[in-house]
């Protein structure tokens, strides 16, 4: 029997199927030194009015992205059954212990968790929060929303995302939620292994034929102040989309969403050698191919030159990295161009 097939081993203290708003947290039990009948509280909202659709709501998956867990807290203060349709299912720790220290991986097991879906019911606890979220949450759900920013490391113009899906019915419908959704900018991704590939939340909901987006509000291990107001107004309006809050709830965009396009690896910039990275371009730019990027400085042998490295695509610089200090490897910027769709 495949991991998706059994069943998880967590517990949740609300029931999915209850109208009224309940709080209360997802038992995932870990004994440990310290508690040896212990359980990891993951704190999990439902508000729900009657029968409609089901919006699934989720942030924290990695443990250093903020401006998703701040719109999710007060998306949930504010959210009543009087103003609603049908359910929402809100996660803002998906990741609870990554979340708690503030980490992209979890302090536990060093498990990136949107790099392992559909998680594992029998695994260590990242891999067990995967499965439970892959395996009970998203099948309730008409539409998930991951909301990430570019955490400790990187930097994200505010932007919403999908990974096209392969159904083309699908893809129209995820079109139109990211247009209510109303970032400045949306990208569509290739599911290339380097954005998690088909190991995501998103690829997790998208294999089930839900309607999967995401986003990138920021980063650089802090609170981007207009990354939450398009997470805030974005929630909203796609509850109103789905038709569980009334229309007069809708905050229009001040523009149309600008759909871009991130699929090839020319896309992306690396840093071919240690050293202290020196940007040569900022968010925003618009760049061609051959324009210069960086630098990467070497202060331990200071009498070489630095290693410079140009873009190899056109298009709009949409991620910087943010730590000077780099290595072979690390991402530094990634661009986008302009999609038609």
């Amino acid at each position: 029997m495949s991991p998706m097939q059994r069943k998880s081993r967590l517990i949740p203290e609300v029931d999915f199927a209850k109208d009224g708003k309940q709080t209360g947290y997802i038992r995932l039990f870990h004994s440990t030194h310290d508690s040896a009948y212990g359980f990891l509280p993951i704190p999990i909202v439902v508000v729900k009015n009657g029968e409609g659709p089901t919006a699934l709501f989720t942030s924290g998956n990695h443990g250093d992205e903020y401006e998703g867990q701040v719109a999710l807290t007060n998306l949930i203060k504010w959210l009543t059954p009087e103003r609603i349709t049908g359910r929402v299912i809100i996660l803002p720790m998906a990741n609870y212990p990554a979340a708690l220290i503030g980490r992209r991986v979890s302090p536990i097991d060093d498990l990136n968790m949107n790099r392992i879906f559909p998680g594992d019911p029998d695994g260590t606890v990242t891999r067990q929060i995967a499965h439970y979220i892959d395996s009970e949450l998203i099948p309730l759900a008409d539409l998930v929303i991951d909301l990430h920013s570019g955490g400790s490391s990187l930097n994200y113009i505010p932007t919403a995302l999908a990974k096209q899906s392969a159904d083309p019915a699908l893809y129209q419908k995820q079109l139109a939620a990211l247009r209510a959704f109303g970032a400045p900018y949306t990208y569509i991704q290739g599911g290339a292994q380097g954005q998690g590939g088909d190991q995501t939340l998103g690829s997790g909901a998208d294999r089930r034929g839900k309607i999967a987006l995401g986003t990138e509000l920021g980063g650089a291990g802090a609170v981007n102040a207009s990354g939450l107001a398009i997470a805030e107004r974005g929630l909203r309006n796609l509850l109103v989309h789905l038709g569980i809050l009334g229309r007069e709830h809708w905050a229009e965009p001040p523009a149309p969403t600008r759909f871009l396009d991130v699929r090839g690896p020319e896309m992306y910039v690396y840093a071919p050698e240690n050293g202290v990275f020196e940007p040569l371009v900022e968010l925003g730019d618009s760049v061609a191919p051959g324009t210069p990027a960086a630098r990467i400085h070497m202060p331990e042998t200071p009498w070489l030159p630095p290693v410079e490295i140009a873009f190899r695509a056109a298009g709009i610089v949409m991620c910087k990295r943010i730590p000077a200090r780099t290595k072979r490897g690390d991402c530094l910027f990634h661009l986008a161009s302009d999609l038609a769709v």
